[in-house]
């Protein structure tokens, strides 16, 4: 099991589903403002906008909320948001890079410092674990669109980068210069995605061979995903699947 955006896999995870479903709108809701803030009102004309309402839509968010998402771009609360990005290492050596959207620098750094601290992990430096991924575009549509042949035959039509074929779902790995463009171009082939964002990916997987080591590590990337002012959490580990039965 590799280590990847939380953004992305939240619903995936075991128990307390009605709880990770309330955090994961907050989220889309926070990125829905930040984003209308950041260009304007209208996702025509503001492509990470259109990206995190189509997130919604494929969440079940409903359009009345979404669109009161997009009105709080002028509120007091959206205008003081900053995107900070916290970096550091988990137990293993394993490389975390935070997203963060917050109102309070020092509560969210103080937060996202004391759970490094609690799990055997030291919140490092700006740039001391982005060497470590690179920021790529990701669109997942489920696998019932088109045939997996139909559908590679259009994505190399838009020049993407790679095509996973997963258990249900086709991803598609794209330059971040062109993510907009061919994202248009997908949603006019196939409709709305499943999923769609730029995140960071890591260039090389870390071995995780020590049982305490997964289990802090484990509890440390969930800790960070429940921070409210958290919106991704993106690493690099790798642990088989033999320690895998024994920590979950």
């Amino acid at each position: 099991m590799a280590g990847h955006s939380k953004f992305k896999n939240i619903m995936h995870r075991k128990g307390a589903q009605d709880k990770k479903r309330a955090k994961l709108f907050s989220r889309l809701i926070r990125e829905i403002s930040v984003a209308a803030k950041l260009g304007t009102p209208d996702p025509d004309s503001n492509p990470r906008l259109r990206t995190a309402i189509n997130n919604a839509l494929s969440s079940n968010m409903s359009k009345d909320n979404i669109e009161r998402a997009i009105k709080k771009n002028n509120s007091s609360e959206s205008n003081s948001i900053e995107e900070i990005i916290y970096e550091g290492f988990g137990p293993g050596g394993v490389a975390i890079l935070v997203e963060s959207m917050t109102d309070n620098r020092n509560r969210s750094a103080s937060e996202i410092r004391a759970a490094f601290s609690k799990f055997n992990g030291n919140l490092g430096i700006s740039g001391c674990v982005k060497p470590y991924f690179q920021k790529i575009g990701v669109i997942s549509y489920s696998n019932s669109v088109d045939s997996y042949e139909n559908f590679f035959e259009f994505c190399l039509s838009i020049n993407v980068e790679d095509i996973n074929e997963l258990d249900e779902l086709y991803e598609i790995i794209i330059a971040t210069e062109l993510f907009h463009q061919s994202l248009e171009k997908l949603e006019k082939k196939f409709g709305i995605p499943r999923f769609s964002n730029l995140e960071w990916r890591a260039l090389n997987d870390v071995e995780i061979s020590k049982e305490d080591d997964a289990k802090n590590l484990f509890r440390l990337l969930e800790k960070l995903e429940d921070l409210d002012d958290v919106q991704n959490v993106s690493s690099n580990f790798n642990i088989k699947d033999s320690l895998m039965e024994k920590v979950i």
